[in-house]
């Protein structure tokens, strides 16, 4: 099978969804742009795939999507005001929210077809390189390490494709592509097949593939010969279950805490536990928590 030795250095970000669960919230504004306490999504998951090695962050947008490109781009009025007024440390925070050598390149998907079709818009720009692809409302904490900074130390022991993955109750399956797995050793395993979205009595696993991806330029080949899958929508979970057939693809156990911030349960959890960890915030908030259990409970 086919080893990839170069460096992952670009990540992909499929943006372009129209975050319909979050009505009327992302009705003139992206869910990837809501806040979990002071930051957005997205940038959370840009900070992920920087400290991770990545050099050129490719957003995948639509035409509602302007919010996203703003929020990345440079903005000298804003900086001229926070300047005059001498918030130095707002300045800083505003102005380096893209560190010095990393590119943003956004790319316009015509149409909703899915995951599968947004990381293929990104070919032009990913070319023949192994490629990061991270979905922003999968919100990971990962502690000590971040998870794709995880799957890249994975990538740079065995150089081929590996997706995060963890244990969900047997009856979500039906909401998540599931793995066949054996065991690599602790934490990484060998994918034998992968299917999107099976009924519970039909998973051969309650491991499900989360929001991060490493992958081959490969993958590209299946995205353009498949057919619509679940939903109407191509499948990226079907271009790699093609592509298992040439490569291998392993799964990596990461460590860490997800939250699932597609819905509105994992967005509340996620901002309550990031404002316990806030190191202004923390202690009053934990009072305010405090209070309203002693009230309430």
């Amino acid at each position: 099978m086919k080893k990839f030795r170069k460096n992952i250095r670009k990540a992909v970000f499929p943006v372009a969804g129209l975050g319909t669960r979050f009505l009327p919230a992302t009705k003139a504004s992206p869910k990837e742009m809501l806040p979990i306490v002071d930051k957005p999504l997205i940038q959370y998951a840009a900070e992920e795939a920087i400290a991770a090695g990545i050099e050129q962050l490719i957003f995948v947008t639509s035409s509602s999507k302007r919010a996203i490109e703003d929020h990345f781009d440079k903005n000298q009025e804003l900086e001229d005001e926070l300047k005059r007024r001498g918030k130095y440390d707002l300045l800083d925070l505003t102005k380096h929210i893209v560190p010095e050598g990393v590119s943003c390149i956004y790319i316009r998907q015509q149409e909703a077809l899915g995951l599968g079709d947004a990381v293929l818009c990104a070919k032009p720009v990913v070319g023949d390189e192994p490629f990061a692809v991270i979905l922003a409302d999968d919100l990971i904490d990962g502690q000590e390490q971040s998870c794709l900074s995880q799957m890249v130390n994975v990538y740079e022991k065995q150089h081929c494709s590996v997706i995060a993955v963890e244990n969900v109750q047997k009856a979500e399956t039906n909401r998540y592509g599931i793995i066949e797995p054996n065991l690599l050793y602790e934490g990484v395993l060998k994918i034998n097949s992968i299917v999107e979205k099976p009924s519970p009595d039909k998973a051969p696993s309650t491991l499900a593939v989360v929001g991060r991806y490493l992958l081959t330029p490969a993958i590209f080949n299946h995205l353009e010969k498949i057919e619509k899958g679940a939903g109407g929508e191509i499948q990226l979970t079907d271009a790699i279950a093609l592509l298992l057939a040439e490569e291998e693809v392993l799964a990596c156990q990461f460590e860490g805490v997800r939250y699932d911030c597609g819905n509105k349960l994992g967005y509340l959890t996620a901002t309550i536990d990031y404002a316990l960890q806030h190191p202004n915030l923390r202690e009053a908030f934990k009072e305010h928590l405090l209070s309203i259990c002693q009230k309430n409970f």
